[in-house]
């Protein structure tokens, strides 16, 4: 077992030590703060504090994780053996040049979205303002790599040290954000996007509405046989989760009272698990989100436990509190539409903490990746090139034998639209990750 000396022990630090040890190295480990019995245990031991005690590892602690405020940080990044690392610490016995325990807390607890930031038109915190952005490192799961490296040191000096083998993991995530493209919308909606198509030109997609309509084709969007077969043949986890809400501009999705689209879900039920996508317009309206949640819930005929928000639409921490209010235990939001990479700076999941009450709490945040509009509609990406993408994503993630947690969209899978071709990126890559899994 290994044994850990702290000077004080705060929630930041106990929650920090937990995710770092328990969570992601999967290693044994007890708190003391008790220097005599510290320094006299002969076990694999390491130091946390502003002066070294014992013959054990030294990691010198700054001051970040016995604080209880949010206040702007001073953060320079520097570099060690080509991982990019801040909240540096200097003298001769430490084992590392940085607080590898602020720096990971900093990161994973989204320090900097309590701070004054700039939002985009969704009211979102933009990419482009995350120290991991600025710094070139947000396309690495550099928590993990920390731990990594901090572990191989470990066991350098404790050739004897158990520690458990890891495993990466994939889950395909899928988001319903309009279940059909043609059925059950309406006569005026569809009658809308007649006009429009006629107006853009759009011949080829007046054909095919018609043809829904008509009952001679199926609807563009219906490819759920599909996803659910093709990750079968992959032997992919599969997860929905299903916009259950009023129309309204930005949540376009069935009307939740067709019995057609309560069907879907149903059996979409039968075969993977079902989470709720909370409405654009529930981002400031708990009650919204509470009503959401139990009217998939009727449909489903059980608890609703897992969360993604429509547009990625969140702020914490009041987000993750209506959450936690509407008994959810795991959500699947923490990543960017825009960009790849990882906003928290981990590919493991982990506990939710709340910056405003300083307390962990049990909501797993799954952190995730990579989302398909990203690699096509932002980063212009052709399919082979997103292919590649998301070869080299499944790569970073396997190095530190983590998890990865894809977003795509039923209708992203369609072979039209624009979409032509990205249903064999997403038969490549879930390919790819069986794959990797498998070495």
């Amino acid at each position: 077992m290994l044994l850990i000396y702290v000077s004080k022990l705060t929630n930041r630090l106990g929650y920090t030590l937990n995710l770092v040890f328990k969570t992601i190295l999967n290693i044994p480990f007890e708190i003391t703060l008790d220097e005599e019995y510290f320094c006299s245990y002969s076990g694999p031991k390491i130091c946390y504090s502003r002066n070294k005690i014992g013959d054990g590892l030294y990691i010198k602690s700054t001051s970040l994780l016995y604080q209880t405020s949010v206040e702007n940080q001073e953060i320079q990044v520097t570099e060690m053996e080509g991982l990019p690392i801040f909240f540096q610490t200097y003298g001769k016995d430490i084992t590392l040049p940085f607080d590898i325990f602020a720096a990971t807390f900093y990161l994973v607890s989204r320090y900097e979205e309590y701070l004054p930031h700039r939002k985009d038109h969704h009211q979102r915190f933009d990419y482009k303002d995350s120290l991991t952005y600025q710094n070139n490192f947000l396309h690495v799961p550099i928590v993990n790599k920390w731990a990594d490296f901090f572990c191989k040191k470990i066991k350098d000096h404790y050739p004897d040290i158990n520690v458990p083998i890891r495993r990466f993991h994939f889950v395909s995530t899928i988001d319903i954000d309009a279940a059909y493209a043609v059925v059950n919308k309406g006569l005026l909606r569809n009658m809308g996007r007649f006009v429009k198509d006629l107006v853009d030109r759009d011949y080829n997609s007046v054909y095919k509405r018609a043809m829904v309509m008509l009952k001679k084709e199926k609807d563009p969007f219906d490819t759920f046989d599909y996803i659910l077969k093709t990750a079968n043949d992959y032997h992919a986890e599969l997860l929905f989760f299903v916009l259950f809400a009023n129309y309204n501009t930005y949540d376009k999705n069935i009307s939740p009272n067709s019995l057609k689209f309560q069907q879907l879900i149903k059996h979409l039920g039968d075969y993977a698990k079902v989470g709720i996508h909370p409405s654009y317009a529930s981002f400031a309206d708990p009650t919204l989100l509470t009503q959401e949640r139990k009217m998939l819930a009727s449909v489903m005929h059980k608890p609703i436990k897992r969360s993604r928000f429509h547009f990625l639409r969140f702020q914490l921490p009041v987000s993750y509190q209506n959450l936690t209010d509407n008994n959810i235990e795991a959500d699947y939001s923490m990543g960017y539409s825009n960009e790849y990479g990882f906003r928290a700076g981990i590919c493991t999941p982990f506990h939710f903490y709340d910056m405003e009450s300083d307390a962990e709490t049990n909501l797993t945040i799954h952190p995730f990746a990579v989302m398909d509009s990203a690699l096509k509609k932002y980063l212009n990406l052709s399919p082979d090139e997103a292919l590649d993408v998301l070869k080299t994503v499944i790569d970073e993630i396997k190095a530190v034998e983590g998890t990865l947690y894809t977003i795509w969209h039923n209708n992203s899978l369609c072979e039209l639209f624009g979409w032509e071709g990205w249903s064999r990126v997403y038969e490549q890559m879930l390919d790819y990750a069986h794959q990797v899994k498998n070495k």
